[in-house]
């Protein structure tokens, strides 16, 4: 391969250096150009010319790498530029070249080039590579392939070596994978519990709409009974927005009106559940003198007067947070309604139709 330097002024400039590589090839170049592209080149350059034996050239031996790698390394810190090809072929020798010899621009165009192209064959040992040559990126990405093809990475040949070899890399890659999978499970449970409290923000409206507005039938006014003129003007035009959850709160309503369970005080469960909806509705309610939602007044009048601190109060005001900051927080986003409003309105209308066929 020739390469050729030029002058400011125009001279080409005569190569002064030679680099050999495992197959002893001899690539001339310019140790002006070297040195100014790696600090550790220069201090090979630099050192007395008696390490090189006397010889009117110095030489610089680059072993362990194909020839061609050597070839594309030494064109890079002429022209630093590289092609897909190239870096598909030579990506991992010219990462471990570019470690070496501190070429920082063609370290961090590699560590994204062999990210890009590394495979299940490959990744255990693209993995030991970026370990040695310090590259915390690709070996995230390792990483990653490896808990995401764990059972076919097993059976490659990288992962049977680095068993009997690396024990070390292999605990931590068994470490990864279960801290990932504890981070999935945290972020699974954290998505579950983030559902729960804006469930109950939706029972929290749908308990004010249904006391304040007296919503008594859910779905498009258009399906009311033309002959039933004074509820068609009870009920507002269009489907309610939660009216799933608004119908089983109107059935847990009534169920809770006439109970006889509740009544007798010989307990129901349903009937528990409205009374823990209503309280948690007190805690949030910031109008309880005009609020017009059952045993809210009741509910904060116990609250002032019962000031004990035990575990299971500071469990209730907990959850009466969250589920105060899932209201705020669904209340900032309005858009998110309006985007669903006309898959609202065709869920509305399968129910009316099923619960008319129920009927």
């Amino acid at each position: 391969m020739a390469i050729t330097a030029t002058k400011h002024d125009g001279d080409s400039l005569i190569a002064d250096i030679e680099i050999i590589t495992s197959g002893r090839r001899r690539i001339p170049a310019h140790s002006s150009i070297l040195a100014s592209a790696s600090p550790v080149l220069t201090n090979i350059i630099e050192t007395p010319r008696k390490s090189h034996g006397g010889s009117s050239k110095r030489v610089i031996k680059i072993l362990g790498v194909p020839c061609d790698a050597v070839s594309v390394f030494v064109r890079y810190l002429y022209s630093p530029s590289l092609t897909e090809k190239e870096m598909e072929k030579y990506g991992i020798h010219l990462l471990a070249l570019s470690h070496v010899y501190m070429v920082a621009k063609l370290k961090q165009r590699c560590t994204k080039g062999v990210g890009e192209i590394v495979t299940v064959e490959n990744v255990v040992d693209v993995l030991q590579l970026a370990r040695l040559c310090d590259a915390p990126d690709l070996c995230l990405k390792c990483m990653r392939l490896i808990h995401s093809k764990f059972k076919t990475v097993e059976q490659t040949e990288g992962w049977k070596f680095i068993q009997e070899h690396d024990p070390f890399l292999e605990l931590d890659i068994l470490q990864f994978i279960d801290d990932a999978e504890l981070r999935k499970k945290r972020r699974r449970r954290h998505r579950k519990e983030q559902n729960l409290y804006l469930q109950l923000s939706e029972a929290m409206e749908c308990i004010e709409h249904i006391c304040t507005e007296g919503c008594k039938l859910v779905g498009p006014s258009s399906d009311l009974d033309n002959n039933n003129k004074k509820s068609r003007c009870e009920v507002k035009t269009g489907p309610c927005n939660a009216f799933s959850a608004c119908y089983g709160l109107q059935l847990l309503i009534r169920h809770f009106a006439i109970c006889k369970k509740r009544v007798d005080g010989k307990g129901c469960l349903r009937c528990k559940r409205m009374i823990q909806l209503l309280r948690l509705h007190s805690s949030i309610c910031d109008q309880s003198e005009s609020c017009r939602v059952p045993l809210c007044r009741q509910f904060k009048k116990k609250g002032e007067k019962e000031k004990k601190i035990v575990e299971e109060d500071t469990k209730w005001k907990v959850l009466v947070r969250r589920v105060a900051s899932a209201k705020a927080m669904s209340s900032l986003s309005p858009s998110k309604k309006n985007k669903s409003e006309v898959l609202l309105k065709e869920e509305a209308e399968d129910f009316i139709r099923i619960r008319k066929k129920l009927m």
